[in-house]
């Protein structure tokens, strides 16, 4: 799964990086939406890339919420779906079978421009040891996604996952998910109004290898409510004692 990612690029940076314009909706912006740890159950806004409005990003508010919602309550409809991870991820396997996804699986389709993001590893005696996942190049990396927009015009996403590969199966050890990361050369065709489900199945199952990723542990501070995880060091490399794996 991907609920906790890193998004330091300005604006500025960011329309550089990917030639692009801002588009604003409903949600109102306030200050660049840069985050040294983005907790999604905190449903922050971030700057995506849609596919309604090629060459532009828009802010949307991280967890899927059903286009017959009203975005206004979506604090109540978060609580409330908690338990089924209140829309931050969607599996890609279920993306043309479920009613929720399938329509933008086609037609609204997203990519959320990240500097990293972070995954939890299980150590003996459920252990948890956060790891930080970034490109090796320091580059940006591309997760693909998926957006509705509600009754009230709220624009909301979901990040896609899919079955671990080796590198994401040693470190995300229980649950075995990685998030769907594209290439910066195919975002274009992500974006595209010609693609059917097989087009999008073909990308979801050939985006980028493990070898494009570096992965280490850092402080469990990420997990810890009592403790500020949103600052710079959050990324330093910890070699915790419990860690029973070679991740070097």
């Amino acid at each position: 799964m991907c609920y906790n990612v890193r998004m330091i690029k300005t604006v500025e940076q960011l329309e550089r990086e990917y030639q692009l314009k801002l588009l604003f909706g409903e949600q109102k912006v306030e200050g660049e939406l840069t985050y040294n740890h983005a907790n999604g159950f905190a449903h922050p806004l971030l700057w995506v890339l849609p596919q309604e409005q090629p060459g532009h990003m828009t802010p949307m508010m991280w967890g899927l919420i059903p286009e017959y919602e009203q975005g206004e309550g979506y604090k109540e409809y978060y609580k409330k779906t908690i338990q089924y991870g209140s829309g931050l991820n969607a599996q890609s396997e279920k993306l043309f079978s479920s009613g929720m996804y399938k329509n933008s699986g086609l037609n609204r389709r997203c990519i959320i421009p990240v500097d990293g993001f972070y995954e939890p590893h299980t150590a003996p005696n459920n252990y948890k040891v956060p790891f930080y996942f970034r490109a090796k190049e320091e580059a940006m990396l591309n997760l693909a996604g998926i957006y509705t927009v509600t009754k009230d015009k709220y624009v909301t996403f979901s990040i896609l996952t899919r079955a671990a590969t080796p590198l994401f199966a040693k470190i995300h050890n229980k649950k075995k998910r990685r998030p769907v990361i594209l290439d910066k050369k195919d975002i274009d065709t992500w974006l595209s109004d010609g693609l059917d489900k097989m087009d999008v199945g073909r990308m979801i199952d050939n985006d980028l290898p493990d070898d494009h990723f570096s992965a280490y542990p850092i402080s469990r501070d990420l997990y810890s409510p009592k403790v500020d995880s949103n600052r710079e060091d959050i990324i330093d490399v910890v070699d915790d004692p419990k860690l029973e794996i070679d991740y070097r």
